[in-house]
Parts: C-alpha cells; structure tokens; sequence
C-alpha cells in the first residue's frame, strides 16, 4: 500500500473534534465516509480496508499502540499503515452486538466468547479490560471482533471489572452474562462482584462527603466493609482508586447540573485531587480543606 498515495487523499479531508459530540468533517476526497464518532471518522479505501482520520494527533497515537498490540490476536483488524492522523485498518464486517441482542438471545456460548475476549484484552497488555457492546462485532464465523480500542490504553483509572460491558448489555442481560460468567468461571464471577460493591461503597463515600462528614472516619467504616480478602495493602489501592473515580464522575454531574463549564469542573477536579494528596502525604485533615473551597 502507498502511504503517499492516502496522504495525498486525506489532504482533502478535514476531521475536527467537537466537545461532547462526533468530529466534523469536511470531504473533498474521492472516499466514501463509513461512519464517525467523538475521536475520528472512518472512509472506504477498498473492499476490505478503511482509513480512519482522526481530529488530533493523541487519540490517532493510542488507537494505534492499543491496535498495535493486538496484532497477535484475530479478535483485532489487521493494521496496515499509520500516520499522524491517520491508521489504515482492515473493514470489520457482520453485526455489533447491540443490534444482534435486539433479536438474538444473549447464550453460554456467546458469554463464554466475551469472556475470551476480556481475557485476550489483559493478555496484550491494555489497562482497561473492559469494551462497549457497540464496539464488538459478531463475524458470520460467530468469532468476535472489536473496533474503537484507543480508550483501552494509557489509563490512570480504570474500573477493575468490566463495568462499561456490563451496563451496556441492559439490566436484563446483564443478570444472565453474570450468570453465565458465575457458571464458566466462578473465581472471576467473585471478583467482579466484589469490585462492583466496592463501587457502590464508593458512591455511599460521595453522597456522605458531600454532607460534610470527616473523610477520615467514613473511610475508615467503609473500608472495612470491603476488605474481605488476605491482600488488604492491593485492595486498599483499589478502593481508593474507586472512590477516586467515582468522586470525579459525581462531582462532574453535580457541578455540570449547577450550569458550570465542563472544562473548569474537570480543572477543579484535576486541582483538587492534586492538593488531597499533597495533604495526605502531611497528614492534614481533609475535612478542613473542603470547608475552605466551599467557601
């Protein structure tokens, strides 16, 4: 393939990033556009591959490491080219596993595929083992393949189970992937679910922070709720990670609820954290301190 040759086609194609919302895209090229999304649009080069130009350079750079890592593995498409801004891919073909749901029941073996599939996820090395059911697609070999794997790398945070899937199946396939799950592979069955209560227990944290109790003595009830296994110092980081994130999430709905800009709020949050753990590394009292930025 010449790369000179796409380069000289995506001169006539502009890709630019909207806040909360799908790029824009101006084509003057001779490509067809496939589709696009918050990070890039997808053109028809051939048959079988595609271009896909993204609005900057961060987001074309992660899409390809994660891609590039999954090259050992046939649940990823073939990588062909890449450039600041662009990744040539192979097409991915049959239907996403939104729509097959809608008129196909969600079986054993299909659960059983998905959980390959967060298996092959660690085992090429992403930081979020984790995957939206829009972006994974059934092939008419009944073999899965996954598109929009950028959000899979270079994560501070992540959920330590597979929240996004999980939600995203819907309440009611949810219960039977959790099912299936607890009949194919009970000790992973028992993780999720011990990390799905820390999350609750997490968001428990955030509405008590927000009444104004000490920090110190909510966390110090909660996490013993949830320590429940030998490796206490592995699942303390993970609690504190969660409580991380879920304060972020909150924290972003409330203020965006208030009428505040979403760039200032993530700011604030970003600030904040930085001056938590500069206080914990002094042992100041947290409850001091958000009394000050209420103020």
């Amino acid at each position: 393939m010449s790369t000179e040759y796409v380069e000289k086609l995506l001169k006539d194609i502009q890709v630019k990033n909207v806040e909360n919302g799908d790029v824009e895209v101006i084509n003057n090229s001779p490509l067809e556009l496939m589709g696009k999304g918050r990070q890039g649009a997808v053109f028809r080069y051939s048959k079988d591959i595609c271009i896909k130009v993204y609005g900057n350079k961060e987001d074309c750079e992660r899409e390809h490491y994660a891609m590039y890592l999954g090259q050992k593995s046939d649940l990823f498409p073939l990588l062909y080219a890449a450039g600041d801004n662009y990744i040539v891919m192979e097409i991915v073909k049959g239907v996403d596993l939104r729509e097959y749901l809608q008129s196909q029941p969600l079986t054993e073996q299909l659960s059983y595929k998905l959980i390959e599939l967060l298996i092959t996820f660690k085992e090429v090395g992403f930081d979020r083992i984790d995957h939206h059911k829009r972006q994974i697609y059934i092939q008419p070999d009944s073999n899965l393949k996954v598109i929009d794997v950028g959000r899979t790398v270079w994560r501070n945070r992540v959920y330590p189970y597979p929240r996004k899937l999980l939600n995203s199946l819907g309440k009611e396939n949810k219960a039977k992937f959790l099912h299936h799950v607890k009949l194919l592979a009970p000790e992973l069955f028992e993780e999720w679910e011990y990390y799905m209560r820390m999350e609750k227990l997490s968001r428990e944290i955030y509405q008590l922070l927000l009444k104004k109790k000490s920090n110190k003595d909510v966390l110090s009830s909660l996490s013993k709720k949830v320590l429940l296994t030998n490796d206490e110092q592995m699942h303390v980081s993970q609690l504190e990670s969660l409580i991380r994130k879920v304060f972020k999430e909150e924290w972003v709905k409330t203020m965006l609820a208030k009428g505040y800009e979403p760039d200032r709020v993530m700011d604030a949050i970003d600030k904040h954290w930085e001056r938590a753990e500069k206080r914990f590394a002094k042992g100041t009292d947290i409850e001091k301190e958000s009394d000050e930025n209420k103020d």
